[in-house]
């Protein structure tokens, strides 16, 4: 199935919400030459970035939660409200939308890409360009995905569960470096011909790739210089690495990913920016959330006081919330977070995490209160060197 008709020109002014100056309104008249020479990153969510040939907003929407009942909660009750965090994400510029063809816990597996494919097509406003909706989707590295061939078919089932004709961004979730380098050549491949793949279009008159632009998730700087070096051999640009990127976790090894993303031109995605809803002050050791997430709140937690008090105190001084302060250090840092959304009130709330911007003291106070926290985020398993 083709993108709907009207996947330009959206409607980005929006009926104000409150929670921290979440929605936002489009000015009525151009930037002057001299805003659009301003210094730093982009904050508005209509004035792009790049990743590869895609334009996105520079923050996105992570759908992890959308079918995980074990870690999130997800309930089939809560769609009607996703559908309407969708809508308000996209009526305010957001157009980045961060799944996985393994979210969805049991036979809701791949949950989130069907209600993605569902709230697209029913979505009201004009959707006319593939740049209005990017859907970043990642593919597992499952052990019985060993041919290039296979990997092209989960893409395949990523784009049926969609129902659309092509992805913005084909990742591969993680790496089997570690214990099966010989299946991760495959995947590689795979990759290469999910982006070569000549597929024919109903509303297009030539031939594309099933993927506009190819992406990984969870690799560290010695194994992406390897990928990117392969990719480049067999003439497919790396756009993006994706990694748990926060005050939370943004050690040694995050920073010198960030390097060599930034000096090969890859666009790093930060997920987890809010580390897993610590950094926004919703929680402490008398009150956790339910569910898996509680215990390792109990490791970590107690030694974030100092932290959480520097991101209280920012937050107060700007008219912010916590939340927003820590998204808004990620944007800061040259990349594109994807918080999680599960309710309008979480959508609306991330809004606000745009159209300012810390200053270099408040984020050098942030990053001195972070590197003195005596707990870290626990690292992703399947991240690799």
């Amino acid at each position: 199935m083709a993108l709907p008709p009207a996947i330009g020109a959206m409607p980005f002014a929006a009926q104000p919400h409150g929670h921290g100056g979440g929605c936002l309104r489009r000015p009525a008249s151009p930037p002057s030459p001299a805003a659009a020479l301003r210094l730093g990153p982009l904050f508005w969510p209509w004035e792009k970035v790049k990743v590869g040939p895609l334009s996105v907003s520079p923050m996105g929407f992570g759908t992890w939660a959308w079918g995980n009942k074990l870690l999130w909660g997800y309930q089939e009750s809560m769609d009607s409200e996703l559908q309407e965090c969708f809508n308000l994400a996209l009526r305010n510029g957001i157009n980045l939308f961060d799944t996985a063809d393994s979210y969805g816990t049991g036979k809701l597996n791949g949950q989130s890409e069907r209600l993605l494919g569902k709230f697209i097509r029913e979505y009201e406003g004009p959707i006319k360009s593939p740049d209005d909706v990017v859907i970043a989707t990642k593919f597992a590295a499952y052990p019985w995905r060993l041919t290039s061939g296979q990997f092209v078919s989960a893409c395949k089932s990523s784009l049926q569960r969609l129902q659309i004709d092509r992805l913005g961004i084909g990742q591969l979730h993680w790496s089997t470096a570690n214990y099966a380098p010989l299946q991760e050549r495959a995947l590689w491949d795979g990759l290469v011909e999910m982006y070569d793949k000549v597929t024919a279009l109903s509303n297009m008159s030539y031939p594309i790739g099933l993927v506009r632009a190819v992406g990984v998730s969870n690799y560290g700087p010695k194994q992406l210089l390897k990928i990117h070096s392969y990719l480049a051999s067999k003439g497919v640009p790396l756009s993006s690495a994706q990694v748990q990127f926060s005050l939370l976790s943004m050690g040694d090894e995050q920073m010198e990913l960030k390097a060599v993303c930034d000096s090969l031109g890859i666009r790093l995605i930060a997920y987890s920016p809010l580390g897993l809803g610590m950094l926004t002050g919703k929680y402490d050791a008398s009150n956790l959330p339910n569910g898996p997430r509680s215990v390792l709140f109990r490791q970590i937690l107690p030694g974030l006081e100092s932290l959480l008090a520097c991101l209280r105190r920012i937050a107060e001084k700007k008219g912010k919330t916590m939340s927003q302060v820590a998204i808004n250090w990620c944007i800061c840092k040259g990349t594109i977070p994807i918080p999680g959304v599960k309710t309008v009130r979480h959508v609306d709330e991330n809004l606000g995490a745009l159209g300012w911007r810390l200053s270099p003291a408040e984020i050098s106070e942030l990053e001195s209160a972070a590197m003195a926290a005596p707990k870290k985020m626990i690292q992703n398993v399947f991240q690799t060197a």
